[in-house]
């Protein structure tokens, strides 16, 4: 997966090689389904939930909201919950009402009917495309959002675009270490 729009040598050498770092773990995590059916890719072989379908659109996901996040800040990431429902109810299961954004991260981890591994793959070179695109717009690495509130940030916490950029390229890697483990049990290959 090569998916630049914006030449290398039009972008500053820091904003280069965080992109850089960013394709290789793109890639890594993207070799793990090369040659896999969409049965295969939606296959769950170990005692967890995870696909390696669905952990490419959860990263897919994960790295379109962060940049949203760098163009409109912490309204690109909103956390509501319906009324009568608190954060101690989410978490254990009892809420009466589940957010939507909670069921789409939920459905980010799966294929759902009538996805198929290559429209997954294709999302998510558009989803680097477009992140390319607001890496190289965006005047400062350090121009700072606040966070949204959530239980799993910090209250008053601010996140440099530079942070998010390390954060995604974090999770991508993280992903591709579970993906790896993945394959190999589904088949026997990796990814390298």
């Amino acid at each position: 997966m090569t998916a630049t729009t914006t030449p290398p040598s039009a972008l500053d050498a820091e904003r280069g090689d965080l992109l850089a770092a960013l394709a290789t773990a793109r890639s890594t995590l993207t070799n793990t389904v090369r040659g896999l059916s969409d049965e295969q890719a939606d296959e769950r072989p170990t005692v967890s939930a995870l696909c390696l379908g669905g952990l490419i659109k959860h990263v897919a996901s994960i790295e379109e909201g962060w940049m949203r996040f760098v163009v409109d800040g912490p309204s690109a990431m909103r956390y509501d919950l319906p009324d009568g429902v608190t954060w101690a109810d989410l978490a254990a299961g009892t809420a009466r009402e589940v957010p939507r954004w909670a069921i789409d991260h939920q459905n980010d981890f799966r294929m759902l009917p009538g996805e198929t591994l290559t429209g997954i793959v294709a999302r998510y070179e558009q989803v680097a495309a477009r992140s390319a695109e607001v890496i190289a717009s965006v005047p400062d690495l350090s121009a700072t959002h606040p966070l949204p509130e959530a239980p799993w940030h910090e209250p008053g916490a601010v996140r440099s675009v530079r942070r998010v950029l390390m954060h995604v390229i974090a999770e991508t890697a993280q992903h591709a270490g579970h993906a790896d483990i993945l394959r190999e049990t589904l088949d026997g290959q990796k990814s390298t």
